[in-house]
């Protein structure tokens, strides 16, 4: 038996695999009826669309820090951001009508779209903006972004200013506008009271082409048709159904039974998807997923001085197969990973990096040369690895990788512990020689990407930040030069730098980059036409009968 054979029998002697993160093939979007793009035809009007996600039930239906991925999608179709970013990569107002930098870039100068409604009837004023802004963003939903923001204010009844201390980049300013959960929220609803705690949450009033009607907890939520939306004849649809079902399998039967009508991020398992488009009745595609592109990483520890060393670190990315990762565990719906910045990112992304590939021979030699050659019992040093348990996936590649590491004489002791622990263990305990996670990066690199490799990014107990302690002065300076560089050309040198940097020291990198998938009935038309359509407010889809 191959080595490649026991370690795939070792992988799914676990169990059946379930979708989790799986991702879409070339090879799936050859052989799959074609994806639905915006319609030629003229949108039928009327009728209730029922959604699902890859995902489970969100704890509030919209939280002011973000939450996840569960309950941005709910709070999207009902709150709008300032600005979005088409497929094209262009951005383009929303709330807002326009932006505009001063002369230094150390100020922006918004203008605010007339004749807003909040669902409750009220107007959308500068004051809400104001408010969203300095409350809201500044102190949860975008902190971590907002390091250089000074003030905002309200000049006239049209215009809002943004003011930050350093200058800001054009493509970071209006990321932040068009950044997930950037709301605008009312005004009249938050203030007063504890954003994170208002029950408005649970219920909430927005400006987005949705209007809440109900949650039934363990069920559903139940959307209805803004009546008085700003883009008019929009929506298409009378109703909007989010509906929750606990595991692949059955949202499988569902969509098959017709009781759903579309699946956003990786809604059933891979089989079921090969099988569904295979009837003619439902599409599968990768397309709305190119500001939020997955991985599934390894990181290092640099609190075990085994790690302080670099040849170490990279000796470790070498000993594995990302190509047999992508096949097996993710049923060849993946590719390998070479950068903290993804393949897809036509902004950022280049491939002019030092690459940790799979070469044992090489991983061996690096572990030799750093005074750590093999003991008579075949172990060099034992690392216990960490596989969070967030995605079932996580653990079958943390088997993997096992094997791998102990093929070149490195001994692991593999936990796969349950959410709650895993993120206390990898960011609060740091409780970790090696960790299996996950990253969701947009194409601004700053803060989202950054923060995992730069000294500020070492928050203890705050999650998805620099875990592993990787400190870095020469990087953390490079860094604070992407964030005030507003020549795109000499930011964009700045982050290919970034790149070759972080991937030679290889304290955290990918191992495989993962396509999500959105699976829909054929009768849905106009979807997946947003980069981040988990995200988007679903206004303009609509059923063909």
């Amino acid at each position: 038996m191959s080595s490649n054979d026991y370690i795939t029998r070792r992988i799914f002697s676990v169990g059946a695999m379930a979708t989790g993160l799986a991702a879409v093939t070339p090879a799936l979007a050859q052989t799959s009826p074609a994806p639905a793009t915006p319609s030629q035809a003229t949108p039928r009007r009327g009728g209730t669309l029922v959604a699902t996600w890859g995902g489970g039930e969100p704890q509030a239906c919209y939280v002011p820090a973000g939450g996840g991925s569960s309950p941005t999608f709910s709070s999207s179709k009902l709150f709008e951001r300032l600005a979005n970013r088409n497929m094209d990569g262009a951005f383009e107002g929303a709330l807002a009508e326009s932006w505009k930098p001063s002369a230094d870039f150390k100020s922006y100068t918004i203008k605010i779209r007339k004749g807003v409604k909040f669902h409750d009837g009220k107007d959308m004023t500068v004051d809400d903006v104001v408010y969203s802004i300095g409350e809201i963003w500044k102190k949860y939903a975008a902190a971590s972004a907002m390091t250089d923001f000074v003030s905002v204010e309200a000049p006239d009844a049209d215009t809002v200013v943004m003011t930050y201390s350093k200058p800001t980049p054009e493509f970071f300013f209006a990321s932040t506008l068009s950044a997930n959960v950037n709301y605008i929220v009312p005004k009249h609803v938050y203030a007063g009271s504890d954003p994170i705690t208002n029950p408005a949450n649970n219920a909430p009033i927005g400006t987005g082409p949705w209007k809440f009607k109900e949650w039934v907890r363990g069920s559903h939520f139940e959307y209805v048709k803004n009546e008085n939306y700003w883009q008019k004849d929009l929506p298409y649809l009378d109703r909007l159904i989010i509906r929750y079902v606990r595991d692949p399998a059955g949202r499988a039967a569902a969509m098959e039974a017709g009781d759903i009508h579309i699946g956003v991020f990786n809604p059933i398992a891979p089989p079921d998807i090969k099988r569904l488009t295979a009837t003619g009745k439902f599409v599968a595609t990768p397309k709305g997923y190119e500001e939020a592109v997955w991985s599934t990483t390894l990181e290092c520890n640099m609190r075990n001085p085994v790690f302080a060393k670099r040849e170490v670190r990279q000796a470790i990315f070498h000993a594995i197969n990302r190509e047999f990762i992508a096949k097996t565990v993710y049923y060849g719906y993946a590719r390998p990973g070479t950068s903290p910045i993804y393949s897809p990112n036509k902004e950022f992304f280049t491939a002019d990096t030092y690459r940790t590939g799979f070469d044992p021979k090489k991983a061996a030699a690096l572990l030799d040369a750093a005074g750590f050659p093999k003991k008579p019992d075949g172990k060099r040093f034992t690392v216990n690895l960490l596989a969070a348990g967030w995605f079932p996936e996580n653990g079958k590649v943390g088997a993997y990788v096992k094997q791998a590491l102990e093929d070149v004489g490195v001994g692991v002791t593999l936990s796969v512990p349950d959410r709650p622990t895993s993120i206390k263990r990898i960011y609060t305990d740091y409780d970790f020689d090696l960790a299996i996670s996950n990253q969701a990066n947009p194409s601004e690199p700053i803060p989202t990407t950054t923060q995992y490799f730069t000294t500020d990014g070492i928050k203890k107990g705050v999650p998805f930040r620099n875990a592993n302690g990787y400190s870095n002065p020469d990087l953390d300076a490079l860094v604070d030069k992407i964030k005030v560089e507003t020549d795109p050309a000499k930011r964009k040198a700045l982050v290919v730098e970034f790149q070759k940097i972080t991937t030679q020291e290889a304290s955290l990198l990918p191992l495989t980059e993962l396509e999500s998938i959105t699976v829909a009935s054929t009768k849905v038309q106009n979807h997946s036409n947003d980069p981040n359509y988990l995200a988007a407010g679903w206004a303009d889809i609509w059923l063909a009968s």
